[in-house]
């Protein structure tokens, strides 16, 4: 009763309010935790600042290239790269974009008084940065010699007039008035998120206002699209596809997240601590089993909307060591022989070390359970039936992003996980032991020389070549120590109505090419 008459509700609200002109509707999982890109922590951040600012330099959607719709020319020498800016650029409130613009956004991601998590990873790349605005230049000098230089500055650039000072709060006006030069401008309320066109020498966007909405129920969702009550979903569940991929008047659409999904391992405490240990429970976990029960993957399905990963990269990935094999069906036999090996003694079908029945505490980041129903339970049975105990909890988004990711919950044995990335494909802040500002997202505080070594060879990379191999070394490293037990990258589908037309859609920031989307309602 409750599900029918929200979506009565949906309807009716979305279509009075949300269908005239070129107004375009969509449902996003929740409303944008900040419109101020420094502060960006969850996946509708980042789409939602696509639409409002310009990064530096993107890669393109169709071809994959580095581009810039800001920078007209570059130099590299050395640990400087010098970038030339496109003079015709205005901001939404009409000032000139500028090479000091630049070099404020810069100086405020260096300033120590600007929290933003965002911030960190440049601070580990970027030196300085020098603005000479009569030429319309900027050179942005590294801490070192970088393979791929431009890779290292995809950051949103911020308008220097709207601050007072480089050190940056979250709570400004800024974070829900935004002024950016992206082909729209973006106001925040409680309840939607309006983005209105606005034209530019750089891009010219042709649907006139778009609104977000928290999207709630997944069913109502799907329903009030194929009953154009919206225009788009950005996330359709696995079970609710093939309903959308029925109607006539809606077309799925692939959006590559470049994600994976973890469960990471306490390495610091428990019979864990032993490397056999993580390789049981590697082998405990029915991965086959697991994406049937939770995403609903049929077992002869030729393209399943998930696939196995054995790393911490996806298989599209350079990095992806592709001569490591995933472990995808559970194998008691190698559990029993891990185990016992590790010392550990087999009493009434449970695992005991020291007297004391093996049992792990299991959280899940709380998200994940619209995608992949009951994942966390799944795992916990699976680990039971292998003979350990287990008590499962949900942790919340917010303790996630500030707790979680930042090595500050280690009463867990295990956490259930996704990691997505964006233009850099840099894993060093997840494994690197966590010292000296190095592995800030270091989980469980993860320690191993070895692999700090492979890291810092990656860092020095002056080639690709170089990069690629550190990384499959580091591929190959991972899947025998298990920091963390590798699950797989998710399919994830978005849904348009057929009325919205040349919507390509961008790997990971989603709107990238916003500006060649219409609408013909």
């Amino acid at each position: 009763m409750n599900r029918t008459r929200n979506l009565l509700l949906a309807l009716g609200l979305a279509g009075t309010a949300l269908m005239a002109g070129s107004s375009v509707s969509y449902y996003e999982e929740s409303l944008p935790s900040t419109m101020n890109p420094l502060f960006a922590r969850s996946m509708v951040d980042y789409r939602s600042h696509e639409l409002v600012f310009d990064r530096l330099f993107y890669r393109d959607a169709v071809d994959n290239k580095l581009k810039s719709r800001l920078v007209t020319r570059f130099e590299k020498n050395g640990r400087e790269l010098k970038i030339f800016l496109n003079s015709d650029v205005k901001w939404h409130d009409g000032k000139p974009l500028t090479a000091s613009d630049v070099c404020f956004t810069v100086d405020a991601m260096l300033d120590p008084g600007t929290p933003s998590p965002i911030a960190k990873g440049y601070k580990e790349s970027i030196e300085s940065c020098a603005a000479n605005d009569k030429e319309g230049s900027a050179v942005i000098t590294f801490t070192k010699v970088f393979h791929n230089p431009r890779e290292r500055v995809g950051f949103s650039v911020l308008p220097k007039h709207a601050f007072t000072s480089t050190a940056i709060s979250p709570d400004q006006d800024f974070s829900t008035r935004p002024i950016g030069t992206g082909p729209m401008k973006g106001s925040q309320g409680r309840q939607a998120v309006k983005f209105t066109a606005v034209p530019n020498a750089h891009q010219n966007p042709r649907i006139q206002v778009l609104t977000l909405a928290e999207g709630g129920d997944p069913f109502v969702q799907i329903k009030t699209l194929i009953n154009a009550g919206v225009q788009g979903v950005i996330a359709v569940a696995p079970p609710l596809r093939p309903e959308v991929a029925a109607s006539d008047d809606v077309a799925l659409k692939s959006y590559d997240l470049r994600s994976w999904w973890f469960v990471a391992i306490n390495t610091t405490r428990g019979p864990q601590r032993d490397v056999k240990v993580r390789q049981a429970l590697n082998y405990s976990i029915d991965r086959t089993e697991l994406r049937e029960l939770t995403i609903g993957v049929e077992k002869d399905d030729p393209n399943p909307p998930c696939e196995f990963v054995s790393g911490p990269f996806v298989q599209s990935s350079p990095y992806y060591n592709r001569q490591v094999q995933s472990v995808e069906r559970s194998d008691r036999a190698k559990v029993q022989e891990l185990m016992t090996s590790s010392g550990a003694t087999e009493q009434l079908g449970k695992w005991v070390v020291g007297g004391q029945p093996v049992s792990f505490k299991i959280g899940m980041n709380a998200p994940l359970d619209a995608e992949a129903k009951d994942l966390l339970n799944q795992i916990g049975n699976q680990l039971q039936a292998a003979g350990f105990d287990r008590q499962v909890y949900k942790v919340t988004a917010d303790t996630w992003n500030r707790k979680a990711v930042t090595g500050q919950l280690p009463e867990y044995d295990l956490l259930i996980g996704k990691w997505s990335f964006g233009l850099v494909e840099d894993v060093n802040s997840l494994f690197h032991t966590r010292k000296g500002g190095k592995g800030p997202l270091n989980i469980f505080n993860y320690s191993n020389p070895a692999v700090d070594a492979i890291l810092d060879r990656f860092e020095g990379a002056r080639t690709d070549t170089e990069a690629k191999d550190a990384y499959h070394e580091l591929h190959a490293y991972l899947a025998e120590d298990l920091p963390y037990l590798f699950l797989w990258k998710l399919d994830t589908k978005s849904a348009w109505r057929n009325e919205v037309r040349n919507n390509i859609i961008a790997p990971y920031f989603y709107f990238t090419e916003f500006e060649g989307w219409t609408f013909e309602g």
